[in-house]
Parts: C-alpha cells; sequence; structure tokens
C-alpha cells in the first residue's frame, strides 16, 4: 500500500505537469502567435486566460460528476478534452479557432485540477497529506517551467503550429498513463460502498469549510499571481530593459520547486502546519510592498518564492482534512470555484488600482491586502473546526 500510493501520486504529479505545459503552451509562443494572428496584446491575453473562463462554472460539477461516474474516468474525459483542445489550438488558421480551442482545453483542465485533489486525498487522507498535496502542486509551476524552456525555441526552430501540437502529445501521454496505471484506493472504494454512496450535497458546515479553504487557496494563489504579473512592468518602470525585468521577475518562482515540497513535509513533520501558513502569509505580505524599494529586487522576488511555496501544500490539505470522503469530491468543486473566480477578477482590480492612484507599487500593496485576508479567512476556518459538532453550522 505504501509503495503504491506513491506511484498514484507519480502518475497524479505527472498528469497534472501535463496541465502546466499546457497552459504556458500559448505564451510560449506567443510573439510568433502575435504576428501570425496580428493580435494586439489585450487579445493575446484573452487568448490566455480563456483557458481559466471555464472554472467558474465547470468545478463545481466536476466534483459530482466524480461522484457519479468515477474519479478516473471524469479525470481521463478531462485529458481528452485538453488533447482536443490543444489540437483544436495548434491547427488554427485564426484567432476564434484558436480560442474555442483553449476554452475547450480549460474545461477539461478544471475537470482534471478538481479530480486530482481528490484523489490525492483519498491516498492520503490519513498520514503525509501536506506532504502529498505539496507535491502535487508543485507540479504546476515544473510544467510551465517545463513548456518555457521546451515550447519556444522549438517553435523558432520549426513553428508554432509544431510547438503546440507537442502539448498535445504531452496531454495525450498523461491520458494513456492515467488509464494504465491510475486505481482508485481500496479503502475508496469501500467508503463509497451502497451505504456511503458519493453524495451531491454538502452539509452546512462542510460548504462553509469548502469556501474558507478555498477563499485562503483564492487570495493566497492571486497575490502571488498578481506580484508575478506586474513585477516586469514595475521593473521596467524602475529602468530594466524587458528582457531582463522578465528575467529578474523569473526569480519569484524557481524556488517554489523547492518551497512547495519542503512546507509540506515540514507541516507533517512537526504537526505545526497552521503556525508555518500564517508565517508565509505574514512574510509575504511584509516583503511584497518593499519589492520596489530594495536595491536588489531579484534578492527580493526570490525571497517572496520561497516565503510564497511552503503554505501550498498546507492550504490544499486543509478541505481535504475535514470533509467526509462521498462529499470530497463536491466540496473540492466549491473550493476551486472561489479560486478560478478569483483568478478572473482580482488581477484586473490590482490594475484598475494602479490607475485610478498613479502609484506604481498599488498592485503590490493590493496583493498584500489579500494575504490579510488569506489570514482571517484560515482563523475562521480553524475556529469552525474546533467547534462542536452540537453546535456546528
Amino acid at each position: 500500500m505504501l509503495s503504491s500510493r506513491w506511484t498514484m501520486l507519480l502518475v497524479l504529479f505527472l498528469a497534472r505537469t501535463a496541465m502546466g505545459f499546457q497552459f504556458q503552451s500559448v505564451a510560449s509562443v506567443s510573439p510568433l502567435l502575435v504576428r501570425d494572428f496580428a493580435m494586439d496584446l489585450a487579445l493575446l491575453g484573452t487568448l490566455i486566460g480563456a483557458w481559466m473562463l471555464p472554472g467558474a462554472v465547470i468545478a463545481i460539477p466536476s466534483g459530482v460528476l466524480g461522484g457519479r461516474f468515477g474519479d478516473k474516468r471524469v479525470a481521463l474525459f478531462g485529458l481528452l478534452l485538453m488533447v482536443i483542445g490543444s489540437a483544436l489550438t495548434a491547427g488554427a488558421g485564426e484567432f476564434a479557432t484558436a480560442l474555442i480551442g483553449r476554452i475547450v482545453s480549460g474545461t477539461g483542465a478544471v475537470l482534471l485540477n478538481v479530480l486530482l485533489a481528490k484523489m490525492v486525498a483519498d491516498w492520503f487522507g490519513e498520514r503525509n497529506l501536506a506532504t502529498a498535496m505539496g507535491i502535487l502542486v508543485v507540479s504546476w509551476p515544473v510544467g510551465i517551467g517545463l513548456a518555457l524552456v521546451v515550447l519556444g525555441p522549438l517553435a523558432v526552430t520549426t513553428s508554432w503550429k509544431l510547438a503546440l501540437q507537442t502539448s498535445t502529445a504531452v496531454c495525450v501521454a498523461a491520458m494513456l498513463l492515467v488509464a494504465s496505471i491510475y486505481r482508485d484506493p481500496a479503502r475508496a472504494v469501500r467508503k463509497t460502498s451502497p451505504t456511503t454512496q458519493p453524495t451531491s450535497s454538502l452539509t452546512r458546515k462542510e460548504l462553509a469549510f469548502a469556501s474558507l479553504s478555498g477563499a485562503v487557496w483564492a487570495t493566497y494563489n492571486t497575490a502571488y499571481i498578481i506580484v508575478v504579473s506586474f513585477a516586469p512592468l514595475l521593473l521596467v518602470d524602475r529602468g530594466l530593459p524587458v528582457g531582463n525585468a522578465a528575467l529578474v521577475a523569473s526569480a519569484a518562482t524557481w524556488p517554489l520547486v523547492v518551497s512547495i515540497p519542503f512546507g509540506g513535509i515540514l507541516a507533517d513533520r512537526t504537526g505545526r502546519g497552521d503556525a508555518i501558513m500564517h508565517g508565509c502569509f505574514i512574510a509575504m505580505a511584509v516583503c511584497i510592498p518593499f519589492m520596489l524599494m530594495v536595491p536588489s529586487p531579484l534578492l527580493m522576488l526570490a525571497i517572496i518564492g520561497l516565503a510564497v511555496g511552503p503554505a501550498a501544500g498546507i492550504i490544499m490539505a486543509l478541505p481535504a482534512r475535514v470533509l467526509r470522503p462521498e462529499s470530497r469530491g463536491l466540496g473540492m468543486g466549491v473550493y476551486y470555484t472561489w479560486y478560478y473566480v478569483a483568478m478572473a477578477v482580482l488581477p484586473g482590480i490590482a490594475g484598475w488600482c494602479r490607475e485610478l492612484s498613479g502609484f506604481a507599487a498599488a498592485p503590490l500593496i493590493f496583493a498584500s491586502l489579500l494575504l490579510s485576508v488569506a489570514i482571517a479567512c484560515a482563523l475562521l476556518f480553524r475556529r469552525l473546526e474546533k467547534t462542536p459538532a452540537r453546535i456546528a453550522l
């Protein structure tokens, strides 16, 4: 059983790596796409962001579908949609077709993303949950990093179409891997016997748990995304060349590969997950506004990257540790709905803050305020967790 669950985690890790690889594929070949489709940057941003668009609508049904038809089947269907969408985008001759392909891909990715977290929770619900979730989460930056390294140079030497077809091939490989190797844990099968079938409803307390933990995940992630999205522009305002600004901004990404799994391991070994999580939030909130005030933004961005990572697996473990196995899929759907809505709305508000105030660091201050919301929601989650069942929501 021990070796089986780590094998299953590896399979799910590789599937989620393919998801990150696909998300980044369009951005990796963007100069060539802009040239061939005669797009402006607004349309390019729309094409990149369309991948996230279905999440606000599909996340909750994803959990319900997993309970009804089986997690593995729905995850495989999500991977199939990712393959179809990627092929559409790669073969597109105009913007509209590429946009449809990205929406189809994003729909499949939502199905996959929600269920991957639930599947890991099924295997690791009894021990090492934060470690397993941390390892799963780090697959996303690994996929993005691989796409940056592989697809850009490949597109330049061949074509952007071939580069995007490479993303299609990666998704096909992930689908075959999950189909041939992954299986549900025996205890999950037992717990979904006729007496405990997957449910299409949550108790009020479970809904509160899923919403509070989802709000923590949403605000934490959005704060980080605001930093890495606005950092190049802010650094250019400080006088850095565009290419150098992008390189410096990437310093907030690479430490995640180490700091995310480290945080999960540390939480499981010490039992101090809440303290580690809150420490990360406070460190991020303090460091982010000072990014433009220190002599070395590169060092500060690297510190932010180190501060961000340890909390990720701990946050992902929050809903999994309190939701019943039979309601876990729906609960994770609620959890991810908060994430997708926040990712769609809050970065725009950060940009609006800068336009309205004329203050270059306004998006960074907004990101710090989001971390204050994350702390408040995490404290409410912990308080609710301690509430006796007889007076629970």
